[in-house]
């Protein structure tokens, strides 16, 4: 008969565990070969509640030794913690939203940890966090970028509770990607064909999201109590969000994406549609549920946005194109950056110029007003000086 497979075991020399009179646990680990007092027994800074806590210490000296980065444990000093102990002071600390801290606890167990997780967090040095960048794929920029940033945030907050005196991610531009090409703006005529390829429950919906560029996580929490259409004014108080599965309702993306958006008023008489056909009286009824109730699914939308879209020749239009093309005629039309922001929901200046480009036929349009501006005030033009015989 096989023998059994043995529990693994740290190594041996590895340290030894007792539990106290007092009921807590003691953990000392030997100075490793090389040391001065190399073999002695070094009792950790502090006792445990349990023995596990010990053996995670003595997992940490370990490390340590291997590393050759092993100090004698100062008695009545504090011992650094982990990574993966500090970075859940990390995620506790930090107002996240729900989906933001669902993605950090992804990156953290999948891609940070495994590597870096079991280090003392004042023992990771630059040329650790080199390796473990080097070897993330680099097929996925745009997730190494996210885990970068992500470790590099975890290490700054360390650096302000003075647990490490530098920051060891110094790798230049690693938590940054190439930006993703912005998608082209639709034509009104584009913006018409999707709208009307729509099934006639998701038309409105095109339109807010096309004329007042609203997010989707914004418009699907919309409700009958947030259209006023007597003010002609959408108040954007929530969000939600998709997590895990189930749908979480929350502010919108930052303080700033609670809003008023003024109604286009060419848009009055479809929303009173809208609300007469498809949305209850109740004033907390969704605008915009999901077939069956509830909150709608972005992919339940794209199964009909996808085949409108195609109608326009748009086959490169993602539904947060339309967002992106109503902000680009708010700038078109003239809006300033402070009422881009505003209109948005953007915290950021840097956010809102991305909207205030212009396409060839609107500098034509500029080169024009210019010429009228000239001829109207009878500017001379210069043609040069004569030439001086």
């Amino acid at each position: 008969m096989p023998a059994k497979p043995s529990a693994r075991r740290r190594p041996r020399h590895a340290g030894r565990v007792r539990q106290l009179s007092s009921g807590r646990w003691q953990a000392r680990f030997p100075a490793p070969k090389g040391h001065p007092q190399a073999g002695r027994l070094f009792p950790a800074p502090e006792t445990f509640d349990t023995r596990m806590d010990a053996e995670a210490w003595l997992g940490a000296q370990v490390q340590d030794a291997r590393d050759e980065a092993w100090q004698v444990p100062e008695p009545g000093s504090s011992a650094r913690p982990r990574l993966r102990e500090y970075a859940e002071t990390y995620i506790a600390v930090k107002p996240l939203r729900p989906r933001t801290s669902a993605e950090y606890r992804r990156l953290l167990d999948q891609t940070i940890l495994p590597d870096l997780g079991d280090r003392r967090i004042d023992r990771i040095e630059p040329s650790h966090v080199t390796a473990w960048y080097a070897s993330l794929p680099a097929d996925t920029p745009t997730a190494r970028a996210r885990a970068y940033s992500l470790l590099s945030s975890i290490m700054n907050l360390a650096v302000a509770n003075d647990l490490i005196a530098r920051n060891p991610c110094r790798i230049t531009n690693g938590g940054k990607t190439e930006r993703k090409r912005e998608p082209v703006p639709a034509t009104l005529a584009e913006i018409r064909i999707i709208h009307d390829a729509m099934p006639e429950r998701y038309r409105a919906m095109v339109s807010l999201a096309a004329f007042c560029a609203v997010r989707f996580g914004e418009l699907t929490e919309l409700r009958r109590k947030d259209l006023d259409l007597d003010g002609q004014v959408l108040h954007i108080r929530r969000a939600v969000t998709k997590v895990k599965g189930e749908f979480v309702i929350g502010p919108p993306k930052s303080k700033a994406g609670v809003r008023d958006v003024a109604i286009p008023p060419h848009m009055a008489e479809e929303l009173k549609g809208h609300l007469r056909e498809f949305v209850p009286l109740d004033p907390e009824a969704l605008l915009f549920p999901a077939r069956k109730g509830g909150h709608m699914a972005e992919s339940s939308l794209t199964t009909v946005f996808y085949p409108a879209r195609d109608k326009a020749g748009r086959s490169d239009l993602p539904w947060h194109g339309l967002r992106h093309t109503g902000a680009t005629l708010a700038g078109a039309m003239g809006a300033t950056l402070a009422e881009l922001k505003m209109r948005l929901g953007h915290s950021t200046t840097h956010a809102a110029m991305m909207y205030q480009h212009s396409d060839k036929d609107r500098d034509a349009a500029i080169a024009a007003l210019m010429s009228e501006r000239v001829l109207a005030e009878a500017i001379p033009i210069s043609r040069g000086r004569k030439r001086q015989a």
